[in-house]
């Protein structure tokens, strides 16, 4: 079976990060409490260079913050637009992007919920067990408006849904109990510097 699989289709060889990410520049990730974050972001409508820009900044910049993927809204555009290098339970490495996502909606009587530990970019430092489906099915389209779908189960299925909760204006804090956000919140004013010192690091020895 084959261990990548780029834009939903299988290749034989592929690079340690995407090539997108090498013509990338780092942007700053939004935090939670945002109003960008919280909001559901505008449909892309015109696809040309700019769009092929922001790919390349989101894939640098998820890989400068250790993320598996990462949304438009996550660095201040209202786009529905997102990017994912994501494992899969079976070690299968998905590699891609997302224009205008739409989740596809699940028969609550054959899905699986997997309730297991989520962190966020923008929630920095927070990890805290969401319940969500071990299959997830996603259409949309390339970043030159050619329609795609692409489909995951287990973790990569959870990033789907993730970053689709994002361009819908949701974070995953809105998913859990009073009690279980304050944990969360708790969390990342513990870590927040730690994090965010660890990404200027990244970006230091990237820039020497």
């Amino acid at each position: 079976m084959p261990r990548v699989f780029v834009q939903g289709n299988p290749v034989d060889h592929y690079p340690r990060h995407a090539p997108e990410a090498l013509r990338g520049s780092v942007r700053r990730i939004t935090e939670t409490g945002e109003e960008v974050l919280h909001k559901p972001c505008r449909d892309v409508t015109e696809f040309g260079p700019d769009l092929a820009a922001l790919v390349d900044d989101l894939f640098l910049t998820m890989y400068i913050a250790e993320g598996a993927g990462l949304a438009a809204n996550q660095v201040g555009v209202d786009l529905r637009l997102f990017v994912y290098d994501c494992p899969d339970d079976d070690g299968v490495r998905h590699v891609g992007h997302v224009v205008n996502p739409v989740l596809e909606p699940q028969d609550p009587a054959g899905r699986r919920l997997l309730d297991e530990g989520e962190g966020c970019l923008s929630v920095p430092g927070a990890v805290m067990d969401v319940p969500r489906p071990d299959r997830a099915v996603v259409h949309g389209f390339d970043k030159d408006g050619n329609p795609l779908t692409i489909e995951g189960t287990g973790y990569f299925a959870r990033c789907l849904a993730h970053e689709t909760d994002h361009v819908d204006g949701r974070v995953y804090l809105d998913r859990l109990s009073g009690r279980e956000r304050k944990e969360a919140l708790r969390q990342m004013a513990a870590r927040r510097e730690e994090v965010h010192a660890r990404r200027a690091a990244t970006v230091a020895a990237l820039t020497s």
